[in-house]
């Protein structure tokens, strides 16, 4: 029983959103109510509901079904019924074998790798920002031989950066990146002659993309001033790296 609630719940909560039977102009403005309602028990909330909800907490658009909240939470529920019914189960048995399988490979192969790469693109550019220049995409044997994704040219000499989007529940484990890389970069350093930093990328609530570990931008600020001093006091630019330039 209690797996057949959970299932009816989820398309329930499906449809109800889908349709927006959830918005202000069906249910009233809820989340502003129960505030100032603050309730000490659910039936206070329901009292207040049922009472001062229609005449308080409700979008110009508002219309009530019925003469009371009662009848018009119950209209609601007809036209949630009526939806569900109809349009959501002609459009379930419309579904075919080969658009499930099409379906998984485009969430699983493309909309992942997409996802990903929008993810890295974002955070390149609030680096480029906060930085004040320019990042170059590595050639494809960096990426191989130095684990990096973008590289800051000064003089002949180069910056590595690598991006990796991670989710909360793996920054616990930062350090590990930097460990199972370090050989990599290590390499990038004594060949290019600039250090390799590790950008972490977390997206927040809302899907909006952030750099997590923060202090990074101050440290590849740090390391762009000593590669601009190390060039500019070369004698006739001499340095280590692959004649890389602005």
């Amino acid at each position: 029983m209690a797996k057949q609630r959970a299932a009816k719940e989820w398309v329930l909560n499906i449809a109800f959103n889908r349709w927006q039977f959830n918005r202000p102009k069906y249910v009233g403005k809820l989340a502003e109510a129960i505030r100032e309602c603050a309730p000490k028990s659910l039936e206070d909330w329901e009292r207040y509901y049922r009472e001062q909800l229609p005449q308080k907490h409700v979008p110009p658009s508002w219309q009530m079904f019925g003469n009371d909240m009662d009848e018009h939470l119950e209209e609601i529920g007809r036209r949630l019924y009526a939806k569900i019914s109809e349009q959501l189960r002609a459009e379930v048995e419309a579904i075919t074998e080969d658009d499930c399988i099409a379906y998984v490979r485009e969430v699983v192969i493309r909309r992942t790798y997409e996802g990903y790469v929008t993810e890295k693109q974002t955070v390149y550019e609030q680096l480029e920002r906060a930085l004040g220049v320019k990042l170059r995409p590595a050639p494809d044997e960096w990426d191989r031989k130095y684990n990096v994704d973008f590289y800051i040219p000064v003089g002949n000499k180069a910056i590595g950066i690598q991006i990796k989007p991670i989710t909360y529940t793996q920054t616990p484990e930062v350090h590990k990146w930097r460990e199972w890389m370090r050989e990599s970069h290590e390499r990038f350093e004594r060949e290019q002659g600039g250090k390799v930093f590790i950008v972490f990328s977390v997206t927040e609530k809302g899907g909006v993309k952030r750099v997590f570990n923060s202090e990074v931008v101050g440290e590849i600020r740090k390391e762009l001033e000593r590669l601009q001093y190390c060039c500019a006091n070369a004698y006739g630019g001499k340095g280590r790296g692959k004649g890389l330039t602005n």
